[in-house]
């Protein structure tokens, strides 16, 4: 399916800073809650990311990822996710996408 580059600009794509990652044992799959940092514009967000295969909570604050900020709020479980925090499915689990540099949160993805 082909989208227009007007549906591609619809889709809000930012720089965050992980503040903390906790268990998610509410999840249906092993997860994290995630709070991420997005800058003065946008703030604090919340997600719940699938990404326990290769990162531990430690691993993963002060990180920054990549994240669709302009979905509506989803219900996952017991957590009303924010952001949708974006990564690869590999054969062995999720790969976080993240800038090869640090960068200001709240940048946009060109």
């Amino acid at each position: 399916m082909e989208i227009s580059w007007s549906d591609f600009e619809k889709v809000d794509i930012r720089v965050g800073t992980i503040l903390d990652a906790l268990d998610f044992p509410d999840a249906r799959n092993p997860a994290f809650k995630l709070r991420v940092d997005f800058g003065v514009e946008l703030g604090i967000k919340r997600s719940s990311a699938q990404i326990t295969a290769h990162y531990s909570k430690e691993d993963l604050v002060g990180k920054q990822v990549i994240a669709v900020v302009n979905f509506p709020a989803k219900q996952i479980a017991t957590l009303m996710s924010e952001c949708l925090v974006l990564g690869v499915l590999a054969e062995d689990g999720v790969v976080l996408l993240s800038p090869s540099k640090p960068v200001k949160n709240g940048s946009k993805i060109a």
